[in-house]
């Protein structure tokens, strides 16, 4: 048997090496592989022993040659192929371990110029692996360290590997040349500004397999994009507590995009994608008890974000409850010493973007829903205040206190299904509404969870209002502004009743839907 060796990870290289020439195997390696290899004492042939030519254009050129493919690409079944490796003198290659050089991961750390990014690209690795992976029924493919060792023992106790795993290791080398493609394509969109290219290719790394899905009886995993560089879920560490759940973990994501959404300190109670409870305060403690008064009831077994250090006054208030998990930025040494005497509690930390200036790309900067057959691709709902152009339609135009509640609102409700309604006060909400066919249910179902806390507040709505009566309510309750996109063919009556009721309202001119 005959190997080749072609490794930019060295991870677990001269063992492999080792091993394959206890078990006599012929071992040829690339330049930089053999000099690796060589400074463990591992002597190797070099590739030149089976092309008869040295490398060239800067090592670009030292594989492709016919001695090598050919040797990896003639059938093992088939003698009249076998007849001509040996009239040519050539002898079969049975066994490629070849990781392509780093692409994605390289131009996540730092700005890499187009001209630069063209020669970190792995022309010749992917293309023997292609190969090899092509005659997997002939010839042992290896795009990973990780299986070294299973091949070795597989050899060692069989004399060779078996055809169930070298499809196995042919599938996962397609898989690493697909997505190394990928990661390129993504790149060079990025350069040209093409958002949806004809043909989107998604690079998705498994971070692990979970318990189960949604409901026990589905199989699920938890998988990162290779292409998001800001901090987020997918990077998060488990400090303590079991691994996230598949449902957990959309809370969490979904909580921690809330409190981020936020730059003073803010607190999200989240449940079932949704928030129970968003507030904003001096501080987190300050935040967080006002969260809580959102809906203490709902708060019961939900999930905790914050965006800041969570510290040690903050963890004793979420340790005197129940929830799932909590999810911070980081923690101060008091919070994980309060936090550690709740050990059956997830606490992850998530990294903190990098200040390099870098953007995502790829998918990272795309929203997506699935449909039967095919996803459908969206830009993020980004909220863009800054560029805001709030429209007073009102005669009364809202109060200092009620357009920061009102901006807090508008903030709040883009994260909450529609049809949304957000009722706040005092940077904090005091209802929520959410998921509803209907907006007149949804004004009902947050005028309910607010009660008496309705006085004075203001309301958010993701949508316009399609009839008065949903403001109607909302007046009678006590609301005293209201901040919503327009646009209704009604929009003059809603403004007659608000006018009536001495209601501040401003219209934004933009819809936050989220199904």
């Amino acid at each position: 048997m005959r190997a080749l060796l072609s490794v930019a990870s060295r991870d677990g290289i001269s063992a492999f090496a080792r091993g394959l020439q206890a078990l006599a195997i012929e071992v040829y390696a690339t330049d930089g592989t053999r000099d690796h290899l060589a400074q463990d004492g591992i002597e190797t042939q070099p590739v030149s022993a089976l092309t008869g030519s040295e490398a060239f254009l800067g090592g670009q050129v030292k594989t492709f040659h016919p001695s090598i493919y050919a040797g990896i690409l003639a059938r093992r079944d088939k003698p009249e192929q076998l007849a001509e490796l040996e009239a040519q003198g050539i002898a079969p290659i049975d066994l490629v371990a070849v990781n392509v050089k780093p692409f994605g991961s390289e131009v996540g750390k730092h700005a890499v110029a187009v001209d630069q990014a063209v020669e970190m690209i792995d022309v010749g690795g992917a293309a023997l692996l292609s190969a090899a992976a092509r005659n997997a029924a002939g010839v042992v493919v290896l795009s990973s360290p990780d299986h070294y060792p299973r091949v070795l023992a597989e050899i060692k106790e069989r004399g060779m590997v078996s055809a169930e795993l070298r499809a196995k290791l042919a599938a996962e080398a397609y898989a690493t040349i697909a997505a190394y493609h990928a990661e390129i394509a993504a790149y060079l969109n990025q350069l040209t500004s093409t958002t949806y290219p004809k043909r989107l290719a998604m690079v998705l790394e498994k971070v692990t397999d979970l318990r189960y899905g949604e409901n026990p009886h589905q199989t699920a995993a938890f998988y990162r994009e290779t292409t998001h560089r800001s901090g987020t879920l997918a990077d998060a560490t488990l400090i303590q507590g079991g691994e996230p759940s598949f449902n957990n973990l959309l809370d969490l994501d979904a909580a921690y995009r809330v409190a981020t959404d936020f730059t003073t300190p803010t607190v999200c109670i989240s449940k079932h994608t949704d928030p129970v409870g968003i507030a904003s305060g001096d501080d987190l403690v300050e935040a967080y008890r006002r969260a809580v008064e959102t809906d203490p009831v709902a708060s019961y077994g939900a999930i905790v974000a914050v965006n800041r250090t969570m510290d040690g006054p903050t963890a004793r208030e979420v340790s005197n409850s129940s929830y799932e998990a909590v999810i911070a930025p980081g923690y101060d040494e008091s919070a994980l010493m309060t936090l550690a005497q709740k050990p059956a509690l997830e606490v992850l930390a998530v990294p903190a973007n990098p200040t390099d200036g870098l953007s995502d790309y790829g998918i990272a900067k795309l929203d997506f829903k699935r449909v039967a057959g095919g996803l459908l691709l969206e830009t993020m709902d980004e909220l863009g205040l800054d560029g805001l152009q709030l429209h007073v339609v009102t005669k009364r135009r809202p109060t200092l206190e009620e357009l920061t509640d009102l901006l807090f609102a508008w903030r709040a409700v883009r994260h909450v299904r529609s049809n949304a309604i957000v009722l706040a006060k005092n940077a904090a909400t005091v209802g929520i509404g959410t998921g509803q066919p209907n907006r007149l249910t949804s004004v009902e179902i947050a005028l309910h969870r607010a009660g008496d806390r309705a006085k004075l507040a203001v309301m958010a709505s993701d949508a316009y209002f399609p009839f008065p009566d949903a403001m109607q309510l909302a007046a009678m309750a006590g609301i005293t502004a209201i901040i919503q996109p327009g646009g209704s063919i009604r929009d003059e009556m809603a403004i007659e009743l608000a006018d009536r009721h001495h209601i501040a309202m401003v219209f934004t001119g933009r819809r936050h839907f989220r199904h």
